[in-house]
């Protein structure tokens, strides 16, 4: 039980600096209906796995590369 009262007292003394009303907002909504947040969906899931292998098998893109192939594909439009 030790640990849920430093967890608790560790969150609340980071509450309490936080001064922006929006986060203070929807962290008051994720408190108040936890049920509210959403579990992924198959495909999510699916896609989230497909990036892990790409990322395994080094087939990646930096900004650079990323950002040339967006130019070229919108001077074809």
């Amino acid at each position: 039980m030790k640990n849920v009262e430093f967890l608790r007292n560790n969150i609340i003394d980071k509450l309490l600096t936080i001064s922006n009303i929006d986060y203070l907002t929807a962290l008051n909504n994720i408190i108040q209906k936890p049920h509210l947040i959403s579990t992924l969906t198959l495909e999510q899931t699916q896609m989230l796995q497909m990036s892990e292998m790409n990322i395994e098998n080094g087939e990646l893109y930096n900004y650079d590369q990323v950002d040339l192939e967006d130019l070229k594909w919108l001077k074809e439009l």
